[in-house]
């Protein structure tokens, strides 16, 4: 083997290793590959270029259709569009079973009870990939079988090469034989990838040797010389403008043809091997660099999808641990893990030893989150039930009540039923609205034949509560200090307001309040007005008192002494009875009102009976 030819091998093996580093473990296809070709870097291929045959599917009739055109025709079917195929089926599948058993449990179905129907297009899908798997398989044999007899063949060569180069004359004589034998070997394709290497070094061994023994004269061996350089100088001349090319990929698939034929090719003069062999090992490590560098790039994108899924998978995590209290919180978090699927198919491929855990993790979790609804979705159906059952016996309550003319005990009744109404749960919004229409008839009915019968009492209590305002009215104009008849006007003013009947519910305390507010109002400033008076006459009387003499002064603070402490008494027991009062109803609040206004009253009165006696100490003085 001469020096050019040992470079080119080591040289080859060098990118190989570089590559390998970078792509994985590569398959040697046949007697001249010694670069990476297969493996890992055709999957990264196909998923960097998007190949023609990954064109778009919009249902599983069309997958089928492609599958059927397939398996029925005279090509060789190619594993990549299979699987490719496979893939977008299944994903349509699945797609359609999942909105099915969705509108299963929508419909009121109960998950537990679906039911997944034999589905007639899966089964002709499968019996054509069976079809095709055979076609594969077969193609495959063929290929083996036909790499062996390569195999044979290629060793059937080497040894009539060996045979050749027992000697210089032998060598001489068998030129032709020779010639010819290397374009049968040129023709020969394939062999056994794990027989590739050892084949190539033993007929590069034989071939060096023969070329050591022949003597060929000088022209004969010069133009052969001339031959090669113009082949390996064309071979140079299409590595180095494959560094122009576009697609990584193709340019480095080229590179490997170019290989095999430069080996292939017989030495140059001496004197130019090596400079040939240099401009074509540079041309190659362009081109092997770019295709590194893709990968190394590929590998990166791949990472980064990794990162950007494993968000995705964080996000859904995060979505699921939140409580779900009602069907609306269910709901909303459908459509937040439906948006995060649907941004979960805009991603590429995660590297290859992660890419199916990173998927598992994901499709964990949703089925988690979807399991949990379907569960919460059964219940809820149960609870549903049950609050039908509840309001439909509300419904037959309010239909047996919405005949009675018992007004005022059965629009208690009703009201009652349509508070419980309000506390009860939901249920389905048609079979809700249902029930309600029919509830709500049934109270209408009732409501309204009461307003009828009732329409002239409303007038009437219309125009008592005018009346019983006008007297609010004229209450507001009474005053203790302008008017000496405020007690007479407020006696009748009472009397007035009270013989007023009944006035609209809906006012009854308002027009109350008002009223008492009033009469507190007078009360309080006749009761001023009058103490007043009463003690400056007590105190005019008080001197004539003084003039009897004796003990006529003492003897009227001991009477008064006697009223006040009366009066102490009465108020300690209605202050002490109010204690015991509930005011947690109106009329209870009325008498509450009244007899604090009593009370109100004792006092004033013990500080009149006060000021008499203060007044008696000052005359004793």
């Amino acid at each position: 083997m001469d020096s050019q030819e040992k470079a080119l091998e080591m040289g080859n093996q060098e990118e190989v290793n570089k590559t390998e580093d970078t792509v994985g473990t590569t398959d040697v296809q046949d007697a001249q590959a010694e670069t990476p070709a297969a493996g890992e870097a055709e999957a990264a291929e196909a998923a960097a270029e998007e190949p023609a045959y990954k064109r778009h599917y919009a249902t599983k009739k069309d997958v089928l259709d492609r599958v059927k055109e397939i398996a029925h025709s005279d090509d060789t079917p190619q594993k990549d569009e299979v699987d490719y195929l496979k893939t977008v089926f299944y994903k349509l599948h699945n797609a359609e079973r999942e909105a099915e058993m969705k509108s299963f449990i929508d419909g009121g179905g109960n998950p537990d009870e679906y039911q997944i129907l034999p589905d007639g297009d899966e089964e002709a899908f499968k019996a054509e990939m069976g079809v095709i798997k055979e076609k594969r398989a077969k193609v495959l044999r063929e290929q083996e079988e036909e790499r062996e007899s390569n195999l044979q063949k290629k060793l059937d060569i080497i040894e009539r090469i060996k045979a050749m180069v027992t000697s210089p004359e032998e060598a001489n004589k068998s030129y032709q034989e020779f010639k010819s034998l290397q374009q049968q070997w040129k023709e020969i394709k394939n062999v056994p990838p794990a027989k590739a290497n050892e084949l190539w070094r033993n007929y590069q061994l034989y071939v060096e040797q023969f070329y050591d023994m022949l003597k060929l004269n000088s022209e004969a061996r010069e133009y052969d010389f001339k031959k090669n350089q113009e082949t390996k100088t064309r071979l140079c001349e299409a590595a180095e403008k494959l560094a122009g090319e576009a697609d990584v990929i193709s340019a480095f698939h080229q590179l490997q043809k170019l290989h095999q034929e430069y080996r292939e090719t017989g030495p140059v003069a001496k004197e130019l091997r090596e400079e040939i062999w240099a401009r074509f090992k540079a041309a190659s490590t362009v081109i092997n660099k770019r295709h590194q560098q893709h990968f190394e790039q590929l590998r990166a994108k791949e990472e980064d999808n990794l990162r950007r899924k494993t968000a995705l998978c964080e996000k859904v995590e995060a979505i699921i641990a939140e409580e779900n209290k009602t069907a609306g919180d269910w709901e909303r978090h459908t459509k937040e893990i439906i948006a995060v699927q649907a941004e979960w198919k805009t991603i590429g491929f995660a590297p290859q030893k992660m890419n199916v855990k990173i998927f598992e993790r994901f499709r964990a979790a949703c089925d988690d989150f979807f399991g949990r609804k379907a569960e919460y979705f059964k219940t809820l159906k149960e609870t549903f039930k049950e609050n039908a059952d509840k309001k439909r016996a509300l419904v037959e309550k309010a239909n047996a009540l919405k005949d009675s003319t018992d007004w005022k005990s059965t629009a208690d009744k009703l009201i009652a039923l349509q508070k419980e109404w309000k506390t009860i749960g939901m249920v389905p919004k048609k079979q809700g609205d249902q029930l309600w229409e029919e509830f709500l008839a049934a109270c209408n009915h009732f409501f309204e034949a009461r307003n009828a019968a009732t329409s002239g009492q409303r007038n009437e209590q219309r125009e008592n509560l005018e009346k019983k305002r006008a007297v609010i009215e004229k209450l507001k104009a009474i005053t203790a200090d302008t008017d000496d008849n405020a007690q007479e006007t407020l006696q009748q003013l009472t009397e007035e307001y009270n013989a007023i009947g009944h006035v609209p519910y809906k006012e009854k305390d308002k027009v109350y309040e008002a009223y008492h507010a009033e009469l507190d109002r007078i009360y309080k400033e006749l009761n001023i007005s009058g103490q007043r008076r009463r003690l400056n006459n007590f105190k005019n009387k008080l001197k004539n008192v003084a003039e009897q003499g004796g003990s006529a002064l003492d003897n009227e603070r001991a009477r008064l002494m006697r009223q006040y402490e009366t009066l102490k008494s009465e108020v300690q027991t209605y202050e002490n009875n109010l204690g015991f009062l509930n005011a947690s109803s109106k009329k209870g609040n009325s008498l509450i009102d009244e007899m604090n206004r009593k009370v109100q009253k004792l006092k004033d009165d013990m500080n009149l009976l006060y000021e008499k006696i203060k007044a008696i100490d000052a005359q004793n003085k």
